[in-house]
C-alpha cells in the first residue's frame, strides 16, 4: 500500500471536454424529455409504492423510536468507528502505516480497482461508506417487536438502499470513472447517456439495462446447437427429441421440464456447459420441453394447462416416438415445482411411466422460500393481478427486474457503472444473454403460482391443491428422487429445497452444489470448478445434514449419472428423432424459442 496519494491520470483537451460536456448537457435534456413524454402518454403513472413500503418502513421508524437509549448507543457507534476512521486517516496522511478499520467482503467486487486501496482520499470514502451502511443494516436488523414478514421486507430493501448508495455508483467518488472522465474528456459520459436512452427505448420508458452484447448470439447459431427435432407440439410448448451420439443408449428415455419464467436453452447454451449435449453423450434419450412465450391470448392457461399440455402431453409424445412408456424425468425450478405436482397427480390416478425424477433447485415446500418472500404480500400481489389484468401476462421484463434485485450489486449496478459511467458496451456472455431472454407468464399460472404456492404454501398440504379435480398429496411420491440444490441459490434457498426430503417417501439423494440458482446446475465436469456435498446419512434439518456432508470437487453431474443410470434400464440400440410414430416437424431448438410474446 503506498504511503502517499497516488492519481495517474492525462490533462484533458479544454475543447474536447467542453463539447463533451455540452453532449452530456444536450442528452441529459433528451433524456428528462422523453421520460416526460412517456409519463402522460401512458394511461396512468405506475403505482409509487408498489412494494408498501412506506407502511413497513414507518413501522420500523416507530418500533425504534420506543427504545431511545437502544437509537443512542447505535449512534455513539457509529460515531466511534468513524472517528477511529478519522485517526487512522491522518496518520496514514502523514506516512504512518495502519490497518484498515474496515475492509470489503471478500467476494465484493466494487472496489477491485487498486486506487480504492492506493489512493488515501478514496480509501477514506470507502471504508467511511461500508461503515455506515453495514451500521444501518445491523439497525434496522437489531429493531425488535416487528412481524417477521416485514422484517425481511425492511431488511431487504434496506440493503437494496445502501446497495444503491455505494461510491462506485456515482462519477466524483469512483476513481475508475473519475479518471476515463479526465482521459476522455467526458466522453464516457456522453456514451453513457447515449446506451441510457437506448436502454429506455428498448424498454419503452422503463429502464431495460443491456448485460451483454445482444448481437454477439443467435439461438440455433451459436447457442442452443445441440442437434435434435421437434417432434411434438401443442400451444403450449414444443417437444424437442436430441439426436443421439451413441451406438447404445438407455432404454427409458429422459424428459426435462424447464421453467416457463426463462427459456429451455439456459440447458444447452455452448457445446462446452451444455448439459444437454452431455446427457446425449452419456447415452440419454433426452427429450426437453420448450415452452411457448405467451401473449394475451393464452392468458386464461394455468396449472392445470402446463401439467396436462406440458408433462402429461409430452409423456404420451415421448411413447409415440420411441414405444417406450417408462421414462426418467427432470425438473428445473418452477419446472420441478409442476413435475412435483404432477407426480402427485400421476400417483393418484396410477400412472407409473416416471420411474424416477430429478430436481434441479426446485421448491415444493414454501414456509421458508428466502428473498422472494418479500415481494410476496397482499398488496404486491394485487398490484401484480392488476398489471396482469390489462395485459393478460406479466410481462418478462417485471419478473426479470425482481431477479435482478437479488443480485443488485452484479446484476444492476455493475452494470450501471460499466454501461453509463464507463460509457462501455457490455462485455458478450451467454449466460447474461440468456438472462435477458426472458418470457412473459400468462395470468392465470402466474395468479396461482404465487397466491398457491408462495403465500399459502398449499402443495405440501396434503390435499391442498386439486388437480383436474383429484386432490393431490406430495407424499404419496415415492419413486426413486435425486434432489439438487446450490449453496449460494438465492431464488430456491437450499434450506427450503431440502424441505422436500422430509415430504417425499421414497429414497431420496440430497446433494449440495457450490454456487448459485444457475451456476450451481450449469457446471461441467471439463471446467473444474466449484465443488459438491454429499451425505448418505438420515437428517431432519438442512444444518444437521450439511454439518456431516462430504465436500467434493468439481462437478456433480457425474454423481447423477452414476445414480441415474442404475435406474434408466438396459444399453439398447440408439434412437434418432423419427424412428418412431412421430414425423419430425422442424431442426431443434425449434420456432417457440425464438417466438416474441405477442
Amino acid at each position: 500500500m503506498s504511503d502517499q496519494p497516488t492519481w495517474n491520470a492525462n490533462i484533458p483537451d479544454i475543447t474536447e471536454f467542453s463539447k463533451n460536456m455540452s453532449e452530456v448537457a444536450s442528452r441529459s435534456q433528451d433524456l428528462v424529455v422523453e421520460f416526460l413524454k412517456r409519463q402522460a402518454d401512458s394511461d396512468g403513472p405506475d403505482n409509487p409504492d408498489p412494494q408498501n413500503l412506506s407502511a413497513a418502513f414507518l413501522e420500523m421508524t416507530a418500533k425504534i423510536m420506543t427504545d431511545p437509549t437502544k437509537l443512542a448507543e447505535a449512534q455513539m457507534s457509529l460515531w466511534s468507528d468513524h472517528l477511529q476512521l478519522w485517526q487512522r486517516t491522518a496518520m496514514r496522511f502523514v506516512g504512518q502505516k495502519v490497518e484498515p478499520t474496515t475492509e470489503p467482503d471478500a467476494g465484493d467486487r466494487r472496489f477491485k480497482d487498486a486506487q480504492w486501496d492506493e489512493n488515501q482520499i478514496f480509501d477514506f470514502v470507502k471504508q467511511s461508506y461500508l461503515l455506515t451502511a453495514r451500521w444501518i443494516q445491523k439497525t434496522v436488523g437489531d429493531v425488535e417487536g416487528l412481524d417477521e414478514k416485514i422484517a425481511k421486507k425492511v431488511d431487504f430493501f434496506t440493503h437494496q438502499f445502501v446497495d444503491a448508495m455505494a461510491p462506485t455508483n456515482f462519477v466524483l467518488t469512483n476513481p475508475q470513472v473519475l479518471k476515463a472522465t479526465i482521459e476522455s474528456g467526458g466522453e464516457n459520459l456522453a456514451n453513457g447517456l447515449k446506451n441510457m436512452l437506448d436502454d429506455l427505448e428498448r424498454g419503452k420508458g422503463r429502464l431495460n439495462i443491456k448485460m451483454t452484447d445482444m448481437s454477439a448470439f443467435k439461438v440455433g447459431g451459436n447457442i442452443a446447437t445441440t442437434p435434435g427435432k421437434v417432434v411434438f407440439q401443442n400451444e403450449l410448448m414444443q417437444l424437442i427429441q436430441y439426436t443421439p451420439t451413441t451406438d447404445k443408449v438407455f432404454k427409458r428415455p429422459l424428459l426435462i421440464a424447464p421453467p416457463w419464467i426463462n427459456k429451455f436453452y439456459i440447458l444447452d447454451l455452448r457445446q462446452d456447459n451444455s448439459f444437454i449435449k452431455w446427457a446425449v453423450a452419456k447415452g440419454y434419450t433426452v427429450f426437453v420441453i420448450s415452452w411457448i412465450n405467451p401473449g394475451a391470448d393464452l392468458a386464461e392457461a394455468g396449472f392445470e394447462d402446463y401439467m396436462n399440455k406440458g408433462i402429461l402431453d409430452a409423456l404420451d409424445a415421448i411413447e409415440q416416438a420411441t414405444g417406450e412408456r417408462d421414462v426418467t424425468a427432470i425438473g428445473y425450478c418452477i419446472g420441478g415445482t409442476l413435475m412435483s405436482a404432477t407426480l402427485a397427480y400421476m400417483a393418484e390416478k396410477g400412472d407409473d411411466r416416471i420411474k424416477a425424477a430429478t430436481f434441479f433447485a426446485s421448491q415444493i415446500d414454501f414456509s421458508e422460500p428466502g428473498e422472494l418472500s418479500v415481494f410476496i404480500d397482499e398488496d404486491q400481489l394485487q398490484q401484480i393481478e392488476s398489471m396482469m389484468e390489462e395485459t393478460g401476462v406479466l410481462e418478462s421484463s417485471r419478473m426479470a427486474e425482481t431477479f435482478n434485485m437479488l443480485r443488485s450489486n452484479d446484476l444492476i449496478w455493475s452494470f450501471v457503472v460499466n454501461n453509463y459511467l464507463l460509457g462501455k458496451d457490455p462485455f458478450p456472455f451467454d449466460l447474461l444473454y440468456w438472462n435477458s431472454d426472458s418470457t412473459n407468464l400468462p395470468r392465470a399460472v402466474h395468479s396461482f403460482y404465487l397466491r398457491e404456492m408462495y403465500q399459502h404454501n398449499r402443495l405440501s398440504e396434503p390435499g391442498g391443491i386439486t388437480l383436474n379435480g383429484v386432490p393431490i398429496d406430495l407424499s404419496k411420491i415415492g419413486i426413486p428422487i435425486y434432489l439438487q440444490a446450490s449453496k449460494e441459490d438465492h431464488i430456491s434457498p437450499s434450506k427450503s429445497v431440502f424441505k422436500a426430503t422430509q415430504i417425499y417417501t421414497g429414497p431420496v439423494r440430497f446433494m449440495v452444489a457450490g454456487s448459485g440458482h444457475i451456476a450451481g446446475v450449469i457446471n461441467p465436469p471439463e471446467a473444474g470448478k466449484y465443488q459438491h456435498w454429499t451425505n448418505d446419512n438420515d437428517a431432519e434439518t438442512f444444518d444437521e445434514w450439511f454439518d456431516g456432508a462430504t465436500e467434493h470437487p468439481g462437478s456433480w453431474w457425474p454423481d447423477w449419472h452414476k445414480w441415474l443410470a442404475k435406474k434408466s434400464g438396459p444399453q439398447v440400440a440408439a434412437r434418432t428423432p423419427g424412428d418412431g410414430a412421430l414425423e419430425p416437424i422442424e431442426d431443434a431448438p425449434g420456432t417457440y424459442v425464438t417466438m416474441p410474446g405477442a
